[in-house]
């Protein structure tokens, strides 16, 4: 079974492959979690976490900073009371990489060694 909390990001170029439909299908229940949403044009994966109150979404906002910048792999973060939405795609190519799927799973990991549901 293909572990991608164990997997690094590469660094992408503007002509890097997105993920094919059975990649896709392969990677997708690795993070059963998480979404596939289409905004303008560009789908993203995408996964609210809860949590209890503001001070316990912004640390784990903090901690997926701090993953982001170790992997230099940056996603979309929005924080409010009680929840933290996070959203992985790569930019340079306007798609999915295997990069977002590694970044999705090594988010759930961190949530999972926190309070996050």
């Amino acid at each position: 079974m293909i572990d991608l909390t164990r997997e690094k990001c590469v660094s992408c170029r503007r002509d890097a492959p997105r993920v094919t439909p059975a990649e896709m299908a392969q990677l997708l229940p690795l993070i059963p979690d998480w979404q596939v949403e289409n905004r303008d044009g560009v789908p993203r994966l995408v996964r609210t976490f809860s949590f209890p109150d503001f001070a316990q979404a912004l640390a784990f906002t903090v901690q997926v900073g701090q993953l982001a910048e170790q992997e230099q792999h940056h996603p979309a973060i929005l924080t409010e009371w009680g929840k933290v939405t996070v959203s992985w795609w790569t930019h340079k190519i306007r798609g999915l990489h295997r990069n977002d799927f590694i970044m999705a799973a090594k988010t759930d990991a961190l949530a999972r060694s926190g309070s996050a549901a």
